[in-house]
């Protein structure tokens, strides 16, 4: 696994981003692990976590993109902090852009926020997590009504591995559906090949079995 990846997961619980124990889901699901990108509030956490993601972006997608579009409301600081991560990092200038939940009718008017969407734009989309696929059900049909753009991929920082809305993951439901490729920055395997067995890890014996058992039944094939 890349360091930079190992970083994360050590970052996520640091940041008390990433937990485990007993959580129920909104779906109704019991899980023994629960992830709150909300719980990243300082200029600090936000320009580390810029950096895994314009990372990550650059190993899944690439930099020959021209947006980074984050769906509201998670998705705004997200594609901000990382486009100044990837001008920083990498010297590469790309815009930002999100939707608004209601349309705007004064000033600035619109759905739309930050860069305004033209014609052959190559767009990379950017969220904390995807478990059902519902925030990409709402705002793509507003990407794509703005202008005739380019989906190059979506980027998320965890993929919790388990179903959708049938046997295969959010993540692939999505890819399949729409048609361009889905990443993540690590993935809930990746989690639990690195921090089972350290010593004092958050996993324990009781806690590695919860999630054995959680993906005999959740888990997704794809």
């Amino acid at each position: 696994m890349e360091q930079y990846k190992q970083e994360f997961i050590d970052f996520m619980l640091e940041s008390n981003v990433l937990k485990f124990g007993d959580f129920t889901l909104k779906s109704g699901r019991k899980s023994p692990f629960f992830m709150n990108a909300g719980a990243y509030v300082t200029g600090t956490q936000l320009r580390r976590l810029g950096r895994y993601y314009a990372q990550a972006i650059h190993d899944n997608y690439g930099l020959d993109f021209d947006v980074l579009f984050g769906p509201a409301y998670k998705g705004i600081p997200l594609s901000v902090a990382t486009a100044m991560a990837i001008s920083e990092m990498y010297g590469v200038d790309v815009k930002y852009a999100s939707n608004r939940k209601e349309v705007k009718d004064h000033g600035d008017v619109g759905i739309m926020l930050g860069s305004n969407l033209k014609d052959g734009d190559r767009v990379v989309m950017i969220e904390d997590v995807t478990t059902s696929g519902k925030s990409i059900e709402e705002t793509y049909p507003i990407l794509t009504s703005q202008a005739k753009v380019e989906i190059k991929g979506l980027i998320v920082s965890l993929n919790r591995m388990e179903k959708g809305k049938g046997e295969k993951s959010a993540l692939a439901e999505i890819s399949e559906l729409y048609g361009f490729p889905t990443a993540a920055i690590v993935t809930m395997a990746d989690v639990t090949e690195y921090l089972y067995g350290k010593e004092n890890s958050v996993i324990t014996d009781d806690i590695k079995a919860a999630i054995d058992a959680y993906y005999a039944q959740y888990g997704a094939k794809a």
